[in-house]
């Protein structure tokens, strides 16, 4: 079991080194214009350099004269430009299609980073036998080195190519094609140019991304913000409307009392004590939401206020968990423990925590099927709704994200805390926990 392990972690690794690590740049009509300008110049260069060395070729540098006069003891060596000559005769034309078979992959050095590498090694074997092609070939491998390291999405491998590169090219130079000393200042300063070039777009691509990042968080950071007060907002209107529900009973109930007080005391008593629990549920719900849920600056639409319909409760989930079997939802909903009586506000918080996530399950799990738990406890009660998992529906790409928002804050006005997140076995689950005061 354990060398199957390892090799599977070889075979894993394996993989990582040859995945793309990013896609390919694409490629505009002026850098398709810039890649060939660069080939066929390099190619230009390479034979001018090669003609007008024809006629240097057999002309000797003057070497310096001894101390105290005489002859140089040896003959000096040929100044060598950095292209070497194309020579005379029938070999001038095929060196020439040489050198232009050689610089022609650079064409597609951005579109093919790792592939013109390689196809520069072949050629470079294929060559070996020209100085003049070799040399340039060399020339060549340089640039595609560096669009390999730079632009291939197969990192690791292109590293892995340079030093490949370099070790080829060194069995191939002989003393005729091996790079001149007047090539090495270009090898060092247009690297150094390039590289500091490449630097600084980075600076500036990654400032560029870093202002969008933060305008990106900003217009985040608002639009959550204005969902919360949106939310609160609507929050507090039902409250409103738990709240006139009492004070409207407890009005009925102080009015009847007044009346029946001398005929009847007894049920005047009856009737005040129902007006002071009636009392005391609306300032509980007040002090839940005074201070929290006020919205600045445009206030609640008018035509909420007309809604004053009492708000639904845990009575109601029955008749919500039928409503959504009739959808083809299968739910089975599971009442545990000792139902104690609860507030309006958290009856009804309750209520809209199942028909959210009962509404996210119909639009992101078709086809799956759910598992409503409420467990009643001496100091707090627990919501859980379940789905198995299934298929986005049609309605899937309209959700906003704000329905999560809307039942923390919800919750949050009575102490809650809210999870929500994916099943390890599969599917989705929200969890919510509610503390309730026991009187």
């Amino acid at each position: 079991m354990t060398r199957r392990a390892l090799l599977d972690r070889l075979r894993d690794g394996a993989r990582a080194l040859t995945r793309p690590a990013g896609p390919l740049p694409r490629m505009s009509r002026r850098g398709w214009a810039f890649d060939a300008a660069l080939a066929l110049g390099l190619a230009l260069v390479a034979i001018r350099a090669g003609d007008e060395g024809i006629q240097e070729r057999a002309r000797m540098v003057v070497c310096p004269v001894p101390p105290g006069g005489g002859v140089p003891a040896a003959p000096c060596a040929p100044a060598w430009p950095p292209f070497l000559p194309v020579e005379n005769g029938s070999s001038a034309g095929p060196t020439t299609v040489l050198l232009l078979l050689v610089v022609l992959p650079l064409v597609f050095r951005r579109r093919y980073p790792l592939g013109v590498l390689w196809t520069l090694l072949a050629l470079a074997t294929a060559v070996s036998e020209n100085p003049a092609a070799l040399r340039l070939s060399f020339f060549a491998c340089v640039i595609a080195g560096y669009t390999a390291a730079v632009f291939s999405p197969y990192r690791v491998p292109a590293l892995a190519s340079l030093p490949v590169a370099a070790l080829l090219h060194n069995l191939l130079q002989s003393d005729a094609s091996s790079v001149s000393d007047s090539a090495v200042p270009y090898l060092i300063l247009l690297p150094i140019a390039v590289a500091a070039d490449g630097l600084r777009r980075w600076k500036h691509r990654a400032d560029e991304g870093q202002a969008r990042m933060s305008a990106m968080e900003h217009e985040q950071a608002e639009a959550v913000r204005r969902a919360t007060e949106h939310e609160r907002a609507r929050i507090a209107r039902e409250l409103h409307d738990v709240v006139t529900h009492n004070v409207s009973v407890m009005v009925i109930q102080a009015g009847g009392a007044r009346k029946i007080m001398d005929a009847a005391p007894d049920q005047a008593r009856e009737a005040l004590l129902a007006v002071e629990a009636g009392g005391r549920a609306a300032m509980t719900e007040l002090r839940h939401v005074m201070g929290l849920l006020t919205m600045q600056g445009a206030g609640p639409e008018p035509a909420a206020d007309a809604d004053l319909a009492p708000q639904p409760g845990l009575d109601g989930l029955d008749g919500l968990v039928r409503r959504m079997r009739e959808t083809g939802v299968p739910i089975e909903l599971t009442r545990t423990g000792r139902r104690t009586p609860l507030p309006p506000g958290i009856e009804l918080t309750v209520y809209r925590l199942v028909q959210e996530a009962l509404t996210n399950i119909v639009k992101h799990a078709a086809g799956a099927s759910v598992r409503v738990t409420l467990a009643f406890g001496e100091n707090d009660l627990e919501v859980d709704v379940a789905d198995t998992g299934g298929r986005p529906g049609a309605a899937a790409r309209t959700g906003t994200g704000r329905g999560l928002i809307g039942l923390r804050e919800r919750l949050a006005v009575y102490g809650g805390v809210l999870q929500a997140g994916p099943r390890l076995s599969g599917g989705y689950r929200v969890h919510a926990r509610i503390p309730v005061e026991v009187t």
